[in-house]
């Protein structure tokens, strides 16, 4: 059995359009700030600290070190993550959208197929005719709740400004072909399932046509479906034969979750 890993990290020294950052309490810092924080919950005690008193002294502890802590300051849409109907709008279907922690769980553990689409240009999108197309051409057939990953090779423009700038976008057409197919959820291995802004931005403040602006993720507004954004790796696939797990981080009420997505073999 191999279990390829099809996730993106959180790092905060990749270029990110959004804020993201760690705070990185090291062994030796985390006897200060024990100290601080324990001590600091009264009035007292936050006196004590200040006159320079400790609880816990470095000389207490073995090898001198307490425990690391990392604290992470990051969108629900950075790294590997599943989006879901709350993230495209309020409703979904005529119905509330439901939020990622509401994800059911059976979806996230299903037979995978990939479709190759690495000939695609940054200004393209993926149509229902392209992935009627890939499907003829490794001679496969969708079945309800496959996870359908769709390879562009973009993942390796991660880290720098091109990432975000050079990819494919998913056309409306590809969503309700998924869909219609009973495909609960699909995947990217690009930032987004809409083309980049310099190309979707562009035409819409040519034309102020609202069909030009973030076509596919609106979209979740008519019908509902979840997608994986920032996958990687996925030319080490097979086109189909592995199974896809991509259980999302219970976090209440978002509308995405991080998720570390893998296949096995």
């Amino acid at each position: 059995m191999d279990i390829i890993d099809l996730s993106l990290p959180i790092d905060e020294k990749a270029f990110e359009v959004h804020h993201v950052e760690i705070e990185r309490v090291s062994h030796s810092a985390g006897v200060k700030k024990f100290n601080r924080v324990i001590m600091g919950k009264t009035l007292a005690g936050k006196l004590e600290y200040l006159l320079g008193k400790r609880i816990i002294k470095p000389s207490d502890l073995p090898d001198e070190e307490f425990l690391s802590l990392e604290v992470v300051h990051s969108p629900v849409h950075i790294g590997t993550h599943l989006d879901y109907s709350f993230h495209y709008g309020s409703k979904s279907e005529g119905r509330p959208s439901k939020t990622a922690d509401e994800i059911p769980l059976e979806w996230c553990y299903q037979d995978g197929v990939k479709l190759d689409f690495t000939h695609k240009k940054p200004a393209d999108v993926i149509t229902a005719g392209d992935i009627e197309a890939a499907l003829k051409k490794i001679k496969y057939t969708l079945k309800p709740l496959d996870i359908v990953l769709l390879h562009t090779g973009a993942d390796k423009l991660y880290g720098g400004p091109k990432y975000f700038a050079d990819y494919p976008g998913v056309d409306v057409s590809a969503i309700d072909y998924l869909l219609d197919n009973k495909i609960k959820i699909f995947g990217v291995d690009t930032m987004g399932i809409d083309r980049p802004y310099r190309f979707m931005l562009k035409e819409f403040l040519e034309k102020r046509d609202p069909k030009l602006f973030y076509p596919a993720h609106f979209y979740g507004r008519k019908r509902e479906f979840i997608h994986i954004e920032r996958l990687a790796r996925l030319e080490k696939l097979p086109d189909f034969g592995f199974k896809v797990i991509c259980f999302p981080i219970r976090i209440k009420q978002t509308g995405a979750a991080w998720s570390r997505v893998v296949a096995i073999l």
